[in-house]
C-alpha cells in the first residue's frame, strides 16, 4: 500500500499544480499513480464483496469512495490535492478513460444481451419492463419536478430535463446484478429466472433509449421539438437498420477480418472500431454515444461465429482495467459529507423508498398481469429492484452533461448502493419458495443433457471435397448437417483426375451443398420453435487445386472451424476406392485439425442424390465418447432429412466376457446405452429404432444388418490411431472393405 508520508512529502516538494500546471512528465506520473490507487484498491475491495456474496462493482465504486473527497481528501487533504490536482488538463486524462470505460461496459452488455430468451417471455418481459419502468419514472419525475428544492438543482432552467434524468436513473434496472444473482442460486434456467432477467435486458434496453434521447435533450440546453423528433426519429431508423442489415454488416466483418488479417487480434479491433463509429453515428442523431455502443454488443453476440472467444477476450481488459476505473471514478464524485445534513439523510432515504417503491410495485403489477403467480411475481419484483452498476453509468452521464450536481449524483449512488446490496438476500428468498413444475423440470432435465453434447457447440463448418463420388456424397451429407445446425459453413473444392469414380466437376461441389443446405434448413424450421432464426447459413466457396490439399485445409483451418467435413477420393485404403497418393495428406489434415471431423467412404453402388432423398442411418454404438457424437451427428442428419435411424449395439458373447459380470448384465449394460441414443433422438424429434445383439465379430453383425435393414449409411464413430497412413483400428478397417452402403467416419 502506498504510504500517505510519502504522497506528503511529494506534495510538499512538487511544483504546485493548481498554480502552474505541472510538466507533462510530472502529469504522466500523476496519471499513473491515480491509475494505480484505483486498480489496486479497485479490485482488492471487489474480491472482498464477492467473498460475501455481493457483486464486484460494489467494491470497486466503495475504493473510489475511499480514494475520494469523502475518506481520503477529508483526512489527508494535501496528499488527496497532490494526486487528484484541480487541474482541468489531468481530470482530463482519468475521465477519457472513464468515458471509454462506460463505451466498453455497454458493448459487454450488449454482448450478454439475449434477444431469443426476450423474444421466449416477450408477453411477461413486455408487461413487467412497462409496467418497472412507469411507475418507478413516474415517481421520479414527481421527486424532480416538486420536492427537489431549487438550491439542489445544478441549472434551475433545466429542471424538467434534470427531473426526466432522475426519473430514469429511479427506473433501470441492472442486468448484471440480476443475472449474477440468479445464476449464484441457481436459477438460470429455470422459468422464473429466465422471466427475471429478460425483463431485465428488456427494461435495460428500453432504459439506454431513453437515456439517449434525454441526453440529446440536454445537451442542446433545451426543450427543442424539431431536434426531439431527429433524435426520436433517428434512434427509430437507427435501430432498424441496425437489427436488419446492420446485423448481417457486423457478421461479415467478424468473419471477414479473422479470415483475412494475420495480426493479433484482428477482430477485436475491429469490435473496437464498430463500437466508436456506431456511437459515432448516435451522437450525429442527438442521442448519447452509449446506444452506439449498446446495440453493437447486441449485434456481435448474435454473430454466428467466434461470439465466446470474442467475449472472453473484451472481458478480461474491460472487468481487468476499465470497469475498476470507472467505478472508482463514479465512486471519487460521491461525497459522504452531504449526509452530514438530517435534511440530506431523510432525502436519500426517500430516494431509496421511492425508487424501490415504484419499482417493486410496477414489477408485481407487471408479473400479475403477465400471468405469473403471486411468489413469481414476488420474485420478479425483489430481482428487478437491483440498480448497481446500471444507475451508476446513468448518474455519471447525467453529471457529465450537467443536469445533475454532485449532490444529486450522491443520492442516485447511495440509492443504487443500498437496492443492490439488499436485493441477493432477499432475490434468495424469494427464489428457493418458488419449486419447479412438472413441465418446466422436464426442460431442465432435458437442458441438462443436451449441455453435454457437442452439436450444439459447433459454431462454424468446414468442408473439403473434391470431384468424386465420395466428394458429392459428402457435399450432400455435410449441407444437411450445415442446414439443420444454421452454422457459417466454408467449401473448399479440389480439383483431381482420380481415376475409377465417375467423377462430377470440381466447381458444382458448392451447389450440391447449397441445395442441401436449404433442405436441412427447411426442415429444421419445421420441428424448432417459432422464434428460431430462419435464414439460411452463410456459404462461402473457395475452388483450389489438388497439389493444395494438405497446406490448403489446414491454412483455412487456422481461422478457427469446429467441424470439418472430408470428402476426398482415395481417403482410405479400400478395395472399392484405390489411393491416389492423397492418403498420407489426409491423415495430416485429420491429425492436425483440432475439431471433430467426418470422412465419407462412398460406395460405388449407391448414387448420391438417391441415397440423401431416402436416408437409412445405422449408428453401431459402443459407449465410448466418440461413438457418442457419431450419434449426435447422426440424429442430425436425420432430423435434416426426416428420417429415423437404427441404433445398434453388439455385445460380446458369454466366452469372452470377465467372469464378474454376467452376460445378461452387459446385454441389460448396452440397451442402456441405446435408450441414451433414443433420448437423445426424442430430444431433436428423430425416432430411434434400438437394436442390441449378442455376436462375437462386431462387424460382422454391423453388415448382416446392413442387408436386413437396408441400411444406406452407417454413421460410426472413430479414433485415429497415430502414424504416417489414416488407420482407425482392424474393426472399422473390416467394416470398410467388406460393408455394401457407405460410410461417415466422426473423428473426435
Amino acid at each position: 500500500m502506498i504510504n500517505p508520508g510519502f504522497l506528503f512529502i511529494l506534495a510538499e516538494g512538487a511544483n504546485p499544480q493548481g498554480q502552474a500546471g505541472g510538466s507533462s512528465e510530472q502529469m504522466v506520473a500523476v496519471f499513473l499513480l491515480e491509475i494505480v490507487l484505483m486498480l489496486f484498491f479497485g479490485r482488492l475491495l471487489g474480491e472482498l464483496m464477492q467473498r460475501i456474496g455481493q457483486p464486484a462493482v460494489m467494491g470497486q465504486l466503495i475504493a473510489g469512495i475511499i480514494i475520494g473527497p469523502s475518506v481520503f481528501g477529508l483526512y489527508l487533504p494535501t496528499a488527496y490535492k497532490f494526486v487528484f490536482p484541480e487541474v482541468a488538463s489531468q481530470k482530463m486524462m482519468i475521465n477519457a478513460i472513464s468515458q471509454l470505460g462506460i463505451l466498453m461496459l455497454l458493448l459487454l452488455t450488449g454482448m450478454e444481451t439475449d434477444l431469443k430468451l426476450v423474444s421466449r417471455m416477450r408477453r411477461t418481459a413486455f408487461f413487467t419492463s412497462l409496467s418497472g419502468i412507469v411507475f418507478p419514472f413516474a415517481c421520479g419525475y414527481l421527486v424532480g419536478e416538486f420536492l427537489l428544492p431549487t438550491s439542489m438543482l445544478p441549472n434551475p432552467s433545466q429542471r424538467l430535463v434534470t427531473s426526466l434524468f432522475i426519473a430514469t436513473a429511479l427506473s433501470i434496472s441492472s442486468v448484471k446484478i440480476v443475472a449474477m444473482v440468479i445464476m449464484e442460486v441457481g436459477f438460470l434456467r429455470r422459468n422464473v429466472g429466465q422471466i427475471i432477467l429478460a425483463s431485465a435486458i428488456l427494461d435495460d434496453t428500453i432504459g439506454w433509449i431513453i437515456i439517449a434521447i434525454i441526453g440529446g435533450i440536454a445537451s442542446s440546453g433545451s426543450v427543442n421539438i424539431k431536434e426531439v423528433s431527429f433524435a426520436f426519429l433517428g434512434t427509430i431508423a437507427f435501430l432498424a437498420i441496425s437489427f436488419t442489415f446492420g446485423r448481417r454488416v457486423v457478421a461479415h466483418i467478424i468473419r471477414w477480418t479473422n479470415d483475412n488479417l494475420i495480426i493479433d487480434m484482428p477482430v477485436i479491433t475491429a469490435i473496437l472500431l464498430l463500437m466508436m463509429v456506431m456511437s459515432l453515428v448516435t451522437d450525429y442523431i442527438g442521442v448519447h454515444t452509449v446506444l452506439g455502443a449498446f446495440v453493437v454488443g447486441i449485434l456481435v453476440g448474435q454473430s454466428p461465429i467466434l461470439t465466446k472467444h470474442i467475449e472472453e477476450q473484451l472481458r478480461g481488459l474491460i472487468v481487468a482495467l476499465f470497469a475498476p476505473i470507472f467505478f472508482a471514478v463514479a465512486g471519487r464524485e460521491i461525497d459522504l459529507t452531504i449526509l452530514k445534513s438530517f435534511y440530506q439523510i431523510k432525502l436519500a432515504v426517500a430516494f431509496i423508498l421511492i425508487a424501490s417503491f415504484g419499482k417493486v410495485i410496477g414489477c408485481y403489477i407487471g408479473g400479475r398481469l403477465g400471468r405469473l403467480g403471486n411468489r413469481e411475481s414476488t420474485a420478479l419484483a425483489i430481482g428487478m429492484n437491483a440498480r448497481g452498476s446500471t444507475e451508476v453509468i446513468v448518474a455519471t452521464i447525467g453529471l457529465s452533461l450537467g443536469v445533475l450536481n454532485r449532490d444529486l449524483f450522491t443520492l442516485i449512488v447511495v440509492m443504487a448502493i443500498a437496492t443492490t446490496l439488499v436485493t441477493p438476500p432477499l432475490l434468495r428468498w424469494a427464489l428457493s419458495r418458488i419449486p419447479p413444475t412438472g413441465e418446466e423440470k422436464e426442460r431442465l432435465e432435458r437442458e441438462a443433457a443436451e449441455d453435454k453434447e457437442f452439436v450444439p457447440k459447433i459454431e462454424r463448418l468446414l468442408i473439403a471435397v473434391d470431384g468424386s463420388r465420395d466428394g458429392k456424397l459428402a457435399s450432400h451429407l455435410a449441407g444437411l448437417f450445415a442446414g439443420a445446425r444454421k452454422v457459417t459453413t466454408t467449401v473448399l473444392e479440389f480439383g483431381q483426375g482420380q481415376r475409377g469414380h465417375t467423377l462430377i466437376a470440381p466447381d458444382k461441389s458448392g451447389e450440391l451443398v447449397k441445395s442441401s443446405v436449404e433442405v436441412g434448413a427447411r426442415s429444421q424450421q419445421q420441428t424448432d420453435k417459432p422464434e428460431t432464426s430462419t435464414e439460411t447459413p452463410t456459404l462461402l466457396v473457395n475452388r483450389m487445386s489438388a497439389g493444395e490439399f494438405t497446406e490448403g485445409i489446414l491454412n483455412e483451418a487456422k481461422k478457427g472451424y469446429d467441424m470439418l467435413f472430408l470428402g476426398i477420393n482415395g481417403a482410405l485404403e479400400t478395395k472399392t476406392a484405390p489411393t491416389n497418393g492423397n492418403t498420407s495428406g489426409v491423415s495430416d489434415v485429420i491429425q492436425n485439425f483440432k475439431g471433430a471431423s467426418a470422412i465419407v467412404v462412398a460406395k460405388d453402388g449407391q448414387a448420391a442424390e438417391s441415397l440423401i432423398k431416402s436416408l437409412n442411418i445405422l449408428v453401431p454404438i459402443t459407449g465410448t465418447d466418440y461413438s457418442r457424437r457419431a450419434a449426435e451427428v447422426a440424429v442430425t442428419l436425420a432430423k435434416a432429412s426426416q428420417t429415423s435411424i437404427t441404433a445398434l449395439h453388439i455385445t460380446p458373447p458369454a466366452d469372452e466376457t470377465d467372469v464378474l459380470r454376467r452376460p445378461r448384465e452387459l446385454v441389460a449394460a448396452g440397451r442402456g446405452l441405446v435408450k441414451e441414443i433414443q433420448e437423445l433422438g426424442k430430444r431433436a424429434g428423430v425416432t430411434v429404432k434400438p437394436l442390441v445383439k449378442v455376436r462375437k465379430a462386431p462387424e460382422s453383425a454391423i453388415i448382416r444388418q446392413v442387408r436386413r435393414g437396408r441400411h444406406n449409411l452407417i454413421v460410426v464413430g472413430v479414433k485415429i490411431r497415430p502414424g504416417e497412413k489414416l488407420f482407425f483400428g482392424r474393426r472399422i478397417a473390416v467394416l470398410l472393405e467388406n460393408t455394401p452402403c457407405s460410410v461417415l467416419l466422426v473423428n473426435s
